[in-house]
């Protein structure tokens, strides 16, 4: 957390500060669930533009499973 800090000093801008704290949060969020961030990253990126809205619950790290 200490290096975030700093290293958040150089995002660019608000928003990508903003940005860089939302993908911390979904990195934390996977590691807190037992579950790889990369992967999880990757497979959610790979199929979210395929899935029905409803569906979308089913990509959270608490739900998800590899396809």
């Amino acid at each position: 957390m200490a290096l975030g800090r700093k290293a958040w000093l150089f995002c660019g801008s608000d928003r990508g500060g903003q940005r860089a704290a939302i993908m911390y949060g979904l990195i934390t969020t996977a590691k807190l669930n037992d579950v790889d961030p990369q992967a999880w990253l990757a497979d959610v990126l790979a199929r979210i533009a395929d899935m029905p809205q409803n569906r979308l619950p089913e990509l959270l790290p608490w739900n998800w499973k590899p396809a």
